[in-house]
């Protein structure tokens, strides 16, 4: 059954609130368990550069974010968990796209112009304190997505644009250099209506730039309540009807109740009860959830050690898929192994006009029982290796295959010989299939 590869990020320049939780973290994870879907989640940490120029927080923030992921129930068995910074693969697709992007494109940024028109309002200079990674952050982005060729990215409204800009991105080195080939699947935005924006302490979106998150974990359960006490209310006493939606109250409780327990809820304000109970309740319903989570997460943040062996085995499954990319994107451009023009040398030899010899594929059966087969060339180097076949049918079948369609994808487990480029494999199984 064919997967749809889901790809979402979190940027690591602070402490995870609910907000983070409810509005991606949860969702994610619960996406994740689909027998359909391919997820890979990463944390977000060149992105960090962009918005905060404090190491110490940003090394801080990459391990509770981590930590957080995990002690939410994320698999990583089941995804792709990595770190953005591990994949050298990312900052390499960036500038080959910001080479085929319009500066135009770039201008009508929502971010972008946001801090122009502040900056105007404020009578500075419109590009004051805009750095060239505010600026460009988007094409950043977009190799985070297209990297990988995710199908779905999971993003708020505000988030759209990007997507978008991803997918005009694509479709233009598409265009520039595929002659033909999608080498990029254009992404779409998952908008996930029924995901809550958590609204934070004083009302608006619970957010780090307003400075109003309710911490998930930090602190634990006795900021949790205090900060639920910060909640800002009016000044209807006790015993007064009360507006649910006049304030937080109603909608962080239903983020964390079912359907029936936030009637009640919400019959309760309505009837008078006061702020104090009502928090209070708050409090009980939301730690009853994040209590068994937060006591995960102590444990896991304890072993930082732990993490990184699990971050780094994501690194490793994200750069399986990475770098094959990469490799023909490269080729794509024109950056490409002189190994192929040397191959091209071979095939005549200037000195008596004789045709190289074409490579062979040889066949043999090993100890463990099962049938294999290697492309050698004329001078007896590995060109590719096979896996084990069941049969010398199924390794005989495989060749004809790949000498049926030498631009195709390897199969899984046959590897190129060492320092062997996509390009110039892919130019011996032409030469064989020529033969």
């Amino acid at each position: 059954m064919s997967k749809t590869r889901v790809l979402t990020g979190i940027t690591t320049t602070g402490t995870p609130h609910l907000g983070n939780y409810v509005g991606a973290i949860r969702p994610a994870v619960a996406a994740s368990l689909g027998p359909d879907v391919d997820a890979f989640y990463f944390l977000a940490d060149y992105h960090a550069l962009i918005k905060c120029d404090d190491p110490a927080r940003i090394e801080r923030s990459r391990l509770e974010i981590a930590a957080t992921w995990l002690a939410a129930g994320l698999d990583p068995e089941r995804t792709t968990f990595y770190r953005q910074s591990d994949i050298p693969q990312i900052p390499e697709l960036t500038w080959l796209l910001t080479c085929v992007t319009a500066k135009g494109l770039m201008n009508r940024a929502h971010a972008y112009k946001a801090s122009v028109d502040a900056n105007v309002a404020a009578g500075e200079d419109p590009d004051s304190g805009i750095t060239m990674g505010l600026y460009s952050y988007p094409i950043l982005m977009a190799a985070d997505i297209l990297i990988f060729n995710a199908h779905k990215v999971p993003v708020g409204r505000d988030q759209v644009q990007h997507i978008e800009m991803a997918r005009d991105v694509a479709a233009r080195f598409n265009h520039l250099f595929g002659g033909g080939r999608e080498f990029f699947v254009l992404p779409e935005a998952q908008v996930e209506e029924q995901v809550a924006t958590l609204p934070g302490l004083d009302g608006r979106k619970m957010s780090k730039s307003y400075d109003n998150t309710i911490p998930l974990f930090e602190g634990g359960a006795k900021l949790l309540k205090d900060s639920i006490a910060r909640i800002v209310t009016d000044s209807r006493a006790p015993g007064e009807p009360k507006d649910p939606d006049s304030n937080a109250l109603a909608t962080l409780y239903q983020a964390f109740a079912d359907a029936e327990d936030t009637v009640t809820y919400r019959a309760a304000l309505s009837a008078g009860l006061s702020w104090g109970e009502a928090k209070a309740r708050l409090f009980q319903t939301i730690d009853a959830q994040v209590a068994p989570l937060r006591e995960r997460y102590e444990a896991l943040i304890a072993r930082p050690a732990e993490i990184e062996d699990i971050l780094q085995a994501g690194a490793q499954k994200a750069r399986a898929h990475a770098a094959p990319l990469l490799e023909e994107l490269r080729e794509a451009v024109g950056l490409r192994s002189f190994q192929r023009l040397a191959c091209a040398v071979k095939r005549q030899d200037v000195d008596t006009g004789e045709a190289a010899k074409p490579p062979v594929f040889k066949q043999y059966r090993e100890a463990d029982g099962k049938f294999y087969f290697k492309l050698i060339d004329a001078d007896g180097r590995l060109l590719l290796q096979s896996p084990g076949h069941a049969s010398p049918r199924d390794a005989g079948q495989r060749v004809a295959a790949l000498k049926a369609d030498p631009n195709g994808a390897l199969a899984e487990g046959e590897v190129p010989g060492e320092n062997v480029s996509a390009a110039e494999l892919a130019a011996a199984l032409a030469r064989f299939s020529e033969a």
